[in-house]
């Protein structure tokens, strides 16, 4: 194994002077696997093993560069920290990306050496599928390694649990806003219809909500609003459209200084990581316009509940009642933020962090 090459990346498609302080971030360890035989570029970052092993899904993704990777990676695995520790679970936070278009770079044998790359890590971080990934990846993935959740005839894809979740934190940010939880006729714009959105989707169409959804993948877009009768926009509209609820389900950092003035919603909740651009910055700034943000970690926690269930062999009963859950959580971030004037996100993070710190001081 060894580290990723891109002979093609120059300092100025790196952009070197606005690298991010990596350090400041606080990983444990950030591991890189390229294997030429078959094609594999990835990266692990286990962010914290405090409450437990780093558990996080797998990304395929076809990214500009190995840095962009790097920085994905890094965020998404800080993200997990939060979001297992703020659910109560005891698991750290990880994350994994492979370099490469799920559509056409996938191979039986990548995903074998992936599996033979995580068990090198002696059970430090659990992977499971996310972006790009599916079930049936995993299992040539469990070939190689015991350190894998979301395998078929287990639990299984964890999309329904995710979006639930979302669902439950939704409602609670809906009562949080406008005084009940009724999402019938809200108008409510989802911005990605994969597995997680078109599972939230179902779930909004059940309760009669007015949805808009959009997509890059134009066949999957057309065929999901077929079957729930939705509104369809161009990816690039969805931030110009008339909404109560923004729901970001596709991937990170859609609401940032280009898109946050256009936003005609008063609350966001939606299953995507990463939502905030910069958290400081625009959560501030939609506090300041009084829109409510449900963080993304918190209620998009219903996966990871899933692959911790898979790990210590909980039911899928017991599992959809850990993401009914996520509603009260919700209202407890909600107001706390309001009883002490600070950034929704900023709460989250506070209860997060002092979990950690009582962990560390065991």
């Amino acid at each position: 194994m060894k580290p990723m090459e891109n002979k093609q990346q120059t300092k100025e498609d790196l952009k070197m002077d606005s690298f991010p302080d990596f350090f400041d971030m606080g990983h444990e360890n950030i591991y890189m696997c390229h294997d030429e035989k078959t094609g594999l570029k990835a990266i692990v970052a286990v962010h914290s093993t405090i409450c437990g092993p780093a558990l996080g899904g797998t990304r395929m993704w076809n990214y500009t560069n190995s840095l962009e990777a790097l920085i994905d990676v890094m965020r998404l695995s800080r993200g997990m920290t939060y979001k297992n520790a703020i659910s109560g679970l005891n698991l750290g936070g990880g994350k994994a990306v492979i370099i490469g278009d799920s559509s056409t770079d996938k191979s039986p044998d990548l995903f074998r050496k992936f599996g033979s790359f995580i068990d090198s890590l002696n059970g430090s971080y659990i992977t499971a599928e996310d972006v790009g990934i599916s079930p049936e990846d995993m299992i040539y993935v469990a070939e190689k390694t015991k350190h894998v959740t979301g395998l078929p005839g287990k639990m299984g894809d964890p999309s329904p649990v995710t979006a639930y979740g979302v669902y439950m934190g939704m409602k609670a940010a809906a009562n949080f806003q406008y005084g009940n939880d009724n999402l019938s006729g809200k108008k409510i714009a989802v911005q990605g219809v994969g597995h997680v959105g078109e599972y939230l989707i179902e779930y909004l169409t059940k309760e009669g909500a007015d949805l808009v959804i959009t997509d890059i993948n134009q066949s999957l877009l057309k065929r999901v609003a077929e079957k729930y009768s939705c509104k369809v926009v161009n990816p690039n509209d969805i931030y110009d459209v008339d909404m109560d609820i923004y729901a970001p389900c596709a991937l990170g950092a859609t609401i940032n200084d280009e898109t946050i003035g256009k936003l005609k919603c008063s609350v966001v909740a939606g299953a995507a990581n990463n939502q905030l651009k910069d958290e400081t910055i625009h959560g501030n700034e939609l506090m300041k316009r009084g829109v409510v943000y449900a963080p993304d970690y918190l209620i998009n926690a219903g996966g990871v509940m899933n692959c911790y269930a898979e790990v210590h062999d909980i039911s899928s009963e017991q599992v959809m009642k850990m993401a009914e859950n996520i509603y009260a959580t919700t209202t407890e971030i909600l107001n706390l933020s309001r009883d002490q004037e600070i950034p929704t996100f900023l709460a989250s993070n506070r209860i997060a962090e002092e979990r950690l710190k009582r962990e560390t001081n065991k």
